[in-house]
């Protein structure tokens, strides 16, 4: 493994750990030469999971598009990174599982959309609106309606059963 900070290739593991609910090891390295430590992560190769989109052509699938995604929609929120991970790499293996070498990117899209509404509402709504590409104000206007009368209802069920 190369150093990311002083490029080279001398260095030891300080420690291992399971993440990812055991998809994924985590390692903390030092460099014998520069003695920073950085962490990086060893997964199981999997078989590329192609995403189709709507024009019909197709990309790798990316957890790191995934996530970068997933950060912009939760940005100031209260979601932890923690959160957004566990998100990421729930929804990399129910695609893997569910689809054998490609997935519609529209599948993709109401995953998120599902995560982020349980997560929170504020950023559905900002992955929403780019999402189903909201025409003006009325259609998000409509969308945080729906959403409120949701919260509302779901508020006023727990309430009856307290």
């Amino acid at each position: 493994m190369r150093c990311p900070y002083c490029q080279e290739e001398d260095d030891r593991v300080v420690n291992s750990r399971s993440t990812e609910g055991g998809q994924a090891v985590k390692r903390r390295r030092e460099c014998n030469s520069c003695t920073r430590r950085y962490t990086t992560y060893e997964r199981v190769e999997e078989k590329p999971l192609k995403v189709v989109k709507k024009d019909g052509s197709r990309e790798e699938f990316s957890r790191q598009k995934l996530r970068e995604g997933l950060d912009r929609a939760c940005e100031k929120r209260p979601v932890s990174t923690d959160a957004i991970d566990s998100v990421v790499s729930e929804m990399e293996t129910t695609l893997r599982e569910k689809f054998e070498r490609e997935v519609p990117a529209e599948e993709v899209g109401k995953m998120v959309m599902k995560k982020l509404r349980e997560l929170d509402s504020v950023a559905y709504i900002r992955f929403a609106s780019v999402y189903r590409n909201f025409k003006d104000v009325t259609d998000f206007a409509q969308e945080a309606k729906t959403v409120m009368e949701e919260e509302e209802s779901g508020r006023s069920d727990k309430d009856s059963h307290d």
